[in-house]
């Protein structure tokens, strides 16, 4: 049927399949508590994501991927965290497919032989020893924040190697198979509560070198989405999730503008204070929307061009991901401030909203020192490492 084909959206890319799609966002949203209290996005959905294609979303065509640009993975992660803000947040680590490309070639062959659609989760930090051995290099530790990690096929797990002398390259990540890792149900946090980011446990694992990469480093592949600046990709994922989240909180914020007021006010939607902040609101949501999509379709053009982004382009991905993200907490928690008490109740979708999207503000790539790299190349100064 027609209905169900992928169409061309605005900008020339590919959207997902429709049908598939809006089937997976209503089962979401009245799966929201589920996830909350068992602390994780249930299996059947992770598999529901594998056949809509948000994991091979981002694997190169080469190995059966769709290679999909920025821009699409980004509105695609949005949409579902409309339906759910945990939810979006576990959709977009099929970002893992990028990091994945800094393997070598013949490591990534063998990984995509059976299929792209692979669940990718990760424990970054803190980096830990690992000592070269025969075989490769001997992991062990913990890691925390491994958001997605139930449902993972592989993971990785941030590692400092370490040479007999005690010297050693680089801080990389580690890829093994799920079942190498121990899984420390420890996620007890106030919002995001389905995102299931519990800590990974490793125990003396051997994993060949040819199996670890430099996270953020350089890509095996040549194709214009694994040259796309890496780290900005990681925040605009997270990011676009609290732009997915504030279009959900204003939504709900005008199915309440008929509901009478208990106080024997005005409805919500009759009054003009309310009138008036909904409009800032929206004009302030879309504003952030257009920048951060703006920026994306910029550096991504470019590319296609066959040349480099600037430096000051890849700054302005991170900064829009970051105004996005603090644009999109204010407006959700002002349109909270517009229920009155009917959005302190837990039963009331805004109160969790407003959870959801403050938790993605604390993210260490979309912190302050943001706007203080961003603001160092506006004086042509150079940002911090790390920062490009």
């Amino acid at each position: 049927m027609l209905a169900t084909l992928p169409v061309q959206t605005p900008d020339g890319g590919r959207s997902f399949d429709d049908a598939l799609l809006a089937e997976l966002l209503t089962e979401i949203r009245g799966r929201r508590a589920e996830f909350e209290q068992q602390q994780f996005v249930s299996q059947d959905i992770i598999e529901r994501y594998r056949k809509l294609g948000v994991y091979r979303a981002l694997v190169a065509r080469r190995f059966g991927g769709d290679e999909r640009s920025p821009a699409e993975f980004c509105r695609l992660v949005e949409r579902i965290a409309e339906a759910d803000g945990s939810a979006g947040w576990v959709a977009s680590f099929g970002i893992g497919a990028v990091y994945l490309s800094a393997l070598p070639l013949d490591t990534l062959r063998s990984l995509y032989a059976r299929t792209p659609d692979l669940v990718f989760a990760g424990g970054i930090f803190p980096p830990q020893p690992a000592v070269f051995v025969d075989g490769g290099l001997k992991v062990k530790g913990r890691w925390s924040w491994a958001s997605g990690c139930m449902g993972a096929d592989i993971v990785g797990v941030g590692i400092a190697p370490k040479n007999s002398d005690g010297t050693g390259g680089l801080p990389r990540m580690a890829v093994m198979a799920r079942s190498a890792v121990r899984i420390e149900r420890n996620w007890d946090v106030v919002g995001l509560l389905g995102t299931g980011s519990h800590d990974l446990v490793v125990d003396d694992v051997v994993v060949p070198e040819e199996w670890t990469f430099v996270r953020g480093g350089k890509s095996a592949l040549d194709e214009p989405l694994y040259r796309y600046p890496t780290l900005a990709f990681a925040a605009q994922v997270l990011s676009v999730v609290s732009l997915g989240i504030a279009r959900a909180a204003l939504d709900e914020l005008r199915s309440m503008g008929s509901r009478a007021s208990v106080t024997g006010a005005p409805k919500l939607g009759e009054r003009v204070a309310s009138q008036l902040e909904t409009a800032k609101l929206e004009a302030e949501l879309r504003a952030a929307r257009s920048w951060f999509y703006g920026a994306i379709d910029e550096v991504w053009q470019c590319l296609l061009a066959g040349a480099e982004p600037a430096p000051d382009q890849v700054s302005m991905l991170r900064l829009s991901a970051t105004h996005a993200t603090r644009t999109a907490a204010d407006v959700t928690r002002r349109a909270q401030m517009l229920t009155g008490m009917a959005g302190v109740y837990e039963r009331c979708p805004i109160a969790r909203h407003v959870r959801d999207v403050q938790m993605i503000t604390q993210h260490a790539f979309l912190g302050d020192v943001t706007y203080q790299n961003a603001g160092a190349m506006l004086f042509g100064l150079s940002p911090l490492p790390g920062y490009l």
